[in-house]
Order: structure tokens, then sequence, then C-alpha cells
């Protein structure tokens, strides 16, 4: 293809499908997330290939355009993909274009979707620390009159709570574009999406101490449950500062 002839989604995929090395297609992004496409929307596009196939789609790899983004990877390496990374969330929402392996394809998205049991423990409990680690920095810089600090120590824990309550639910957290769109269709249990956004948004803009601690003891007492008290508990004293007054 040539600068005046750049190469299409629509015509990748149809030379992709065509391939028989070629057993699953795989489309991520705002592409995948139905509302989310604009007119500035690129195509994110997962080639995965059989295991020790050949085929010339291989020089496509890391190909990117305005218009069409690839990644061209092995099976086994799609496997892997995003477990851990930053990727895993783009692929927990992803959309099948091709499964040429009865459903194995789709299998392995929703794998990626769900973190396993240990996995969402050990995460959540270091994600509770830093989120009241930054909740903790917040609320004292406010008391001491750092507003600057407070409200920048603020924003820093809205992403260690989002880390939290997401592995709690034993899911990726969604990136920051997506996160509307993902709680709105998939809420987290226990939280009315709504509400818990509004809270976040205030945050973010203010460092607000009294939603600041509003929102600390929910996500308290959701951490507890999980079985998360003796990271709680190794506050001592500093527990009182977090909490609502």
């Amino acid at each position: 293809m040539t600068s005046h002839h750049p190469l299409t989604y629509a015509a990748f995929t149809e030379r992709a499908v065509a391939d028989d090395a070629v057993v699953g297609l795989v489309l991520k992004g705002s592409q995948a997330h139905e509302g989310m496409a604009t007119t500035h929307s690129d195509h994110d596009l997962y080639v995965v290939l059989a295991d020790g196939a050949a085929t010339d789609l291989t020089r496509f790899a890391g190909h990117r355009t305005p218009e069409l983004d690839l990644v061209v990877v092995t099976l086994a390496g799609f496997r892997d993909a995003g477990v851990p990374g930053f990727e895993r969330y783009a692929l927990a929402r992803a959309r099948v274009v091709l499964d040429r392996l009865d459903g194995e394809i789709a299998r392995i998205l929703a794998a990626k979707a769900r973190l396993d049991t240990d996995e969402a423990f050990r995460d959540s409990g270091a994600w509770l620390d830093a989120y009241a680690n930054s909740l903790y920095r917040s609320v004292k810089n406010a008391r001491d009159g750092h507003a600057l600090a407070a409200r920048l120590d603020a924003a820093d824990s809205i992403g260690f709570l989002l880390e939290l309550l997401f592995a709690l639910d034993r899911r990726p957290r969604p990136y920051n574009r997506y996160l509307e769109w993902e709680l709105t269709r998939h809420p987290l249990p226990g939280w009315e999406s709504a509400a818990l956004l509004e809270a976040i948004d205030t945050i973010a803009r203010s460092g607000d101490v009294p939603t600041q601690r509003r929102l600390f003891a929910r996500a308290e007492a959701a951490a507890r449950r999980a079985g998360h008290g003796a990271v709680l508990d190794a506050w001592g004293e500093d527990l009182a500062l977090m909490r609502p007054r």
C-alpha cells in the first residue's frame, strides 16, 4: 500500500479472513465500546496467528496509522497478552471479529476479564494500602493548610481507590476514558454508579475532605468484608483522620 492508498480496516480484515494462518481477529478500544467511537477513532486490531504458521501478514506487525493499528501475535502470545499488563482492560472488553477455534478466542478474552481469586485478594490488599496512604496524606495536608498538596494527594487516591474497587469485584480497572461507560453498563456490586462518579468528580476537582471521608467509610466496609481488616488495622490511630467526623 502507498501513502495514497493507506491500508483500511475493511481491506485488512478481508485479507486476514482469507488467510488460513489467521485463527482470530479481535477489535479493542473505542470501536469495541458501543457509543464511544468518534470521527478521530482508529481501529485497534489484534491479529492472532496459529502457532508456527507462516504468513506474509507478519510484515504488518506494528502497523500504525490514524485508520488502523495492528498487533500481530501468535496464539500463545495472545493467551499471555495483558496478563498482567496495561492491555488487560482493553482485551477484557474487546470484540471478537473472527474466531476459527470454536470459541477459544472468546474464552481467552473472558479469562482476561476476570482476576483469579488469589490475584484479586493480593492486588486489592495492595491497592487498599496505597489508597489509604494517599487519602491520609490528603486529609493531613488539608488540615495543615497545604491546599495544593492536599488536592494532588486526593487525585492520586482516586486511582488507587478505583483499582481497589474493581479488584474486589475481580475485574481489571477500566481506563479513565471508559470509566463512566463501564460503570453505567457494569456497575460495581454494592455501589450506585452515579453517586460514585459524582463523589470521584468532587474529589478530583476540589479534594473535598468530607467527601473523601465518606467514600473511605464505604471502601473500608467493603474491604473488611473481603478480608482485608489487617491492612486497615495496621494504620492504627491514623484511621480516625480518614473516617467521617
